[in-house]
């Protein structure tokens, strides 16, 4: 199975470029305005939360968030209620802050349900208890590494969106800061992107850690096992990416090749902790304790 994510792929600059100048426009408003200050922060503070977690993932990038991200919810549900309230309880107001306010939070919800998601539908291929699928890619300097080398060791697998997805940059970035602890239990790192060679270049650079970087030309191998994204890449992104990617995945194989932890996540946003999977790591004997 292949996700479609055309639709998606044109939603978040537009979205965020809209949600800036309601917030921007809101805040204005509330300057100028006699009797309706009130109301226009309202919506304000509705279309302040997507600006919000997209300012953070890109400035100060997190392994992870919430699923639903409730805290951000409730503030574009106050900003709402704040200008309902002035429209219709203290009668200060007209419709223009309601309808800025709702088209914010509309906005952000649609980000939270709908953008965040996949749809998917977990690949066999990878599930616990199956033996890792047979896999030649070249590494990010154009050597082949064969799936077959990996046998007699731990290993992990981490499927990511490309240089240009923050949150895989952050779970990369967490992971390699654990990479003496994953190397002192021989465990090996293989790290799969569909992303141009020249983008897994700067990347395996940027850490210098005994990682094997590689790269899924065409999205071959990811769209046999059934976690290929068709247009997922955001429209207008630079970097010279290809419109296809992959579904955010990572998969633990003992020392025999076969699965014993897998996450296949729907939301990009939620991610596994390492402490994770070493746990099950630890758990299954494959690993010192």
């Amino acid at each position: 199975m292949v996700i479609d994510a055309r639709y998606k792929s044109l939603f978040i600059f537009p979205a965020s470029a809209i949600a800036v100048i309601l917030l921007v426009f809101s805040l204005f408003q509330a300057v100028v305005s006699d009797h309706e200050q009130t109301a226009w922060l309202g919506a304000a503070i509705a279309a302040l939360p997507l600006p919000i977690i997209l300012g953070r993932l890109m400035l100060s990038p997190v392994e992870r968030t919430s699923e639903n991200l409730p805290f951000l919810l409730t503030i574009a549900a106050i900003g709402v209620m704040v200008s309902v309230w002035e429209q219709f309880i203290e009668v200060t107001a007209g419709w223009g802050p309601t309808a800025t306010a709702l088209a914010g939070a509309l906005i952000f919800a649609i980000y939270v349900f709908w953008y965040s998601r996949f749809g998917r539908i977990p690949s066999m291929d990878l599930a616990v208890g199956n033996r890792l699928p047979d896999f030649q890619l070249p590494d990010s300097e154009g050597e082949m590494f064969s799936s077959a080398e990996l046998a007699g060791s731990p290993a992990v697998l981490m499927f990511y969106r490309g240089n240009w997805c923050p949150l895989c940059m952050a779970q990369i970035k967490e992971i390699a800061a654990r990479y003496q602890d994953l190397e002192s239990l021989g465990i090996k790192v293989v790290l799969v992107s569909p992303q141009p060679d020249e983008q897994s270049r700067k990347l395996a650079a940027k850490y210098e850690v005994p990682f094997h970087f590689l790269v899924d030309k065409d999205n071959e191998f990811a769209g046999s096992i059934g976690i290929a994204v068709a247009n997922g890449v955001p429209v207008g992104l630079p970097g010279g990416y290809a419109p296809d990617t992959v579904l955010p995945t990572l998969v633990v194989t003992n020392a025999n090749g076969t699965i014993i932890f897998s996450d296949q996540t729907d939301n990009y946003r939620v991610r596994p902790e390492p402490d994770v999977f070493l746990a099950i790591l630890r758990r299954s004997g494959v690993v010192a304790k």
